[in-house]
């Protein structure tokens, strides 16, 4: 293949503009704050799940919460009732008093027990409360940290997007200048060799693959026509002489 040597050295410059968008793409699309935002997505995976199950308890132990007062509730108005019925001289059977007083002691025992209950689930429910309220401030926590993090994320991805369409937007201008089957070359070995397809020779060394050239490739190389596009015999990039070549 051949193609003018001005046209060669375009190569050069069309494969320093295609390595810049590479890496800019790489930058945008490998940003510092994806694992600290993937990392806190776990996270909070984790701790969404613990609130549910705390959300859970929380209602289960209020719902015991209630049932203990109304326990409580329920046997003090029957000792009212006792008591009113006591002192309202209804009951004049000594025998009838004396078990009403019985069923009073017992039910001020009642009460107590149940107090004691109701005063446990209490104490069971305001720890359960406090929980869960750690969690919904870690929630929050994570989810403010990771709106910090996407917004620094979203503005660099739009900067690098807006630099990267600068960038790309001077290629046509560089491809207008190569000969379309050197373009094709070149794109299929950029496409194969990570992101090369053209290497420069300069002080001796292939840029494409960084391999020195021996003295008989170099005596090769002096002897062909300057229009002749060159393969590098080690890494098979496209290679260009320039003014630094060595030769």
């Amino acid at each position: 293949m051949n193609a003018d040597p001005a046209a060669q050295l375009r190569l050069l410059d069309l494969q320093a503009l295609d390595s810049q968008v590479d890496q800019l793409r790489h930058q945008r699309n490998n940003p510092a704050e994806a694992a600290e935002i993937k990392d806190l997505l776990g996270k909070r995976v984790d701790v969404d799940g613990r609130l549910r199950d705390q959300r859970i308890v929380v209602d289960d132990l209020a719902v015991a919460q209630a049932k203990a007062d109304a326990d409580v509730e329920q046997v003090k108005a029957r000792r009212t009732r006792d008591r009113e019925r006591m002192d309202s001289g209804a009951i004049a059977d000594p025998k009838a008093l004396e078990r009403m007083q019985h069923e009073l002691e017992s039910l001020e025992r009642r009460i107590s027990t149940l107090e004691d209950e109701e005063l446990e689930v209490m104490e069971q429910l305001e720890e359960a409360q406090s929980a869960l309220a750690e969690l919904s401030s870690a929630i929050e926590d994570i989810d403010g940290r990771l709106g910090t993090l996407t917004t620094a994320r979203d503005e660099k991805v739009a900067a690098l997007d807006a630099e990267i369409a600068s960038v790309a937007g001077g290629r046509d201008a560089i491809v207008a200048e190569i000969p379309e089957d050197l373009l094709a070359l070149y794109e299929k070995l950029r496409a194969s060799k990570g992101g090369v397809g053209v290497g420069a020779l300069r002080a001796r060394q292939c840029s494409g693959c960084q391999l020195s050239l021996d003295a008989g490739e170099l005596a090769e190389i002096r002897a062909t026509p300057a229009e002749t596009v060159l393969r590098h015999e080690e890494c098979q990039r496209i290679l260009v002489r320039t003014p630094e070549s060595g030769l």
